[in-house]
């Protein structure tokens, strides 16, 4: 390795030897190729595509809204009035045999059963959604769902430049 201390006049050489910071990057590189597949893991998996897709509101279908106070004791609303979770039960049962009967029976091929929509706060635990959805889905209901708050771009009032 030869080493240069003064260009062709005499005078102090000012080029910089990047060779020695190559090196160094280069090892770096190689590095983090090795390290990055052994950090970044993961399951295979495909998430649904969510969009906004606005709920029909029937009048067969039954409403349920989830909160939790303080202490965390869930309260479940069918409508406006609070229920247990045996009186959650039965009224769910009742519901469905009334609609069912509505409609023709069970040999009716043009059968609609309601659905269960369920609002749930924020800060309410996963168990009292939970016990409504069990609840709901032992009474007999196929269909449960969440309603939630559409973003504030999907909500957000449209200005049309008038013709």
């Amino acid at each position: 390795m030869a080493m240069s201390v003064g260009g062709d006049e005499g005078g102090t050489m000012s080029d910089i030897n990047t060779t020695p910071l190559v090196d160094v990057m280069l090892v770096l590189l190689i590095i983090f190729l090795i390290a990055v597949p052994v950090v970044v893991q993961s399951v295979k998996m495909k998430l649904p595509d969510v969009k906004f897709e606005p709920t029909d509101t029937k009048p067969e279908n039954v409403s349920l809204s989830v909160i939790s106070d303080a202490g965390g004791k869930c309260a479940v609303y069918w409508g406006m009035s609070q229920v247990g979770n045996e009186e959650l039960l039965s009224r769910a049962v009742e519901k469905l045999k009334a609609e069912i009967a509505r409609q023709g029976g069970v040999g009716n091929p043009d059968l609609e059963l309601p659905e269960a929509h369920i609002r749930a706060d924020v800060n309410t635990p996963w168990e009292c959604v939970g016990g409504a959805i069990y609840n709901m889905q032992m009474a007999g209901f196929a269909k449960v769902g969440f309603i939630s708050a559409p973003t504030a771009t999907e909500n957000a009032p449209r200005l049309s430049l008038g013709s």
